[in-house]
């Protein structure tokens, strides 16, 4: 997709040398990645804060299933 977008260069050249791209469209793809990768990290998060995850079997009764 072409996409004409406003962005300064001082932006474009960090995210360049940061990501280690060749191209601008390489260093805009890691950071959209990047970027998306976070905000779904941050969702799974707030869920597991609103419903944290129950355990059935205590941290023994573990060692001992993966015992049989």
């Amino acid at each position: 997709m072409k996409v004409t977008a406003i962005i300064p260069q001082e932006l474009i050249e960090e995210a360049m040398e940061l990501s280690k791209a060749d191209t601008i469209t390489e260093a805009l793809k890691v950071a959209l990645v990047s970027y998306i990768r976070s905000q779904k990290l941050k969702q799974i998060g707030t869920s597991i804060m609103s419903e944290p995850l129950e355990f059935k079997y205590s941290a023994q009764e573990l060692r001992d299933l993966n015992r049989r």
